[in-house]
């Protein structure tokens, strides 16, 4: 017969027993309350300013090609986007479950409304449609993260992604594009040398177009981003997409050090049999023949889907390949 003192023990190991039981029910009740709670909604700030967002959002349309290849790098999956858009390197164009609402000439915006999204992420060339979008779903959340003029390029890259991270839970994806993003912007400001200057431009149609420092499309935020001295500077210089016509002696005349290329074509035409490559354009050029930046093989090119996927990711790839040039020849 077990003695006073074992009976005391057992009855002191029994209560606590119950005692941890019910701390650890209580826990368990409470913990995914909190989590809950924790992941209901985020507040985030876009273009047009603050929004609240149910969490996870459970019909996504993506329509912003600077955003595309982030979205499909995390996995992110769309109920409808502007498929038509996307080059092929992005894996969306080969799920057959996404609907297509075409690119953004003619967009079939009723598409839209069929899968009743609770987020439509917009941007560059859907900018101007945003109102019509609105109005016909009005209980989504139109999300604008379009770079806003008259703030750095660089930094409104940065936002992007993180934004988009603080909406799909993906903060340390998001953090790391960033930490790339720096890393490649800090080798090719470090191994660049102001002395040597820079002419930026695009080729289209076998044809060369100027993009000018600043404000050239997709070139021109560089000069500012890696403090490049610009070989040719030309009031009244525009973003059109196909560059400023400038005359290819002018080019030459100015006489650059490096030349940095993005090759439209290549992202929207390059099974037509009428496709000429940057690089044929550009190296077979006789009046660019004598230019310092042909002669040392100094051009450096955009990634070729650049046009239709200007994301982080790609101008993190382009100063890596730019910083490479840069480190090889000096």
């Amino acid at each position: 017969m077990p003695s006073n003192r074992s009976l005391a023990g057992l009855s002191a190991l029994a209560a606590s027993a119950m005692l941890l039981a019910g701390c650890s029910a209580a826990t368990a009740e409470e913990a995914p309350a909190e989590t809950t709670a924790a992941a209901s909604t985020v507040e985030i700030t876009d273009n047009a300013g603050t929004h609240t967002i149910e969490l996870p959002p459970t019909s996504v349309v993506a329509l912003d090609n600077r955003t595309f290849e982030t979205l499909d790098a995390w996995g992110i999956e769309l109920s409808a986007a502007a498929v038509a858009l996307m080059p092929d390197t992005i894996s969306y164009t080969e799920d057959d479950a996404i609907i297509d609402i075409g690119n953004h000439r003619e967009p079939d915006l009723e598409a839209i409304v069929a899968v009743e999204p609770d987020l439509v992420i917009s941007g560059q060339r859907f900018s101007d449609r945003d109102a019509d979008i609105a109005a016909l779903v009005p209980d989504a959340t139109i999300l604008q993260l379009e770079p806003r003029e008259g703030e750095p390029f660089d930094e409104e890259l940065r936002r992007q992604v993180t934004v988009l991270g603080e909406v799909f839970g993906k903060q340390a994806e998001a953090a790391q594009l960033v930490a790339d993003f720096d890393a490649a912007i800090e080798r090719a400001a470090a191994a660049y040398d102001d002395a040597d200057s820079v002419m930026a431009v695009t080729t289209s149609g076998g044809e060369i177009g100027y993009l000018a420092p600043s404000v050239g499309r997709t070139l021109g935020p560089v000069f500012d981003i890696l403090g490049l001295t610009p070989a040719l500077e030309v009031d009244g210089s525009t973003d059109d997409h196909q560059g400023d016509d400038i005359s290819v002696e002018a080019i030459a005349a100015s006489n650059p050090a490096w030349m940095l290329v993005m090759d439209r074509d290549a992202a929207v035409a390059a099974d037509d049999p009428a496709f000429s490559p940057a690089a044929d354009i550009l190296e077979s050029s006789e009046a660019l023949a004598g230019v310092t930046a042909v002669q040392e093989d100094r051009i450096v090119y955009m990634p070729a889907d650049t046009y239709t996927n200007e994301s982080i990711q790609t101008y993190t790839e382009f100063f890596e390949a730019f910083a490479d040039a840069l480190e090889s020849a000096s």
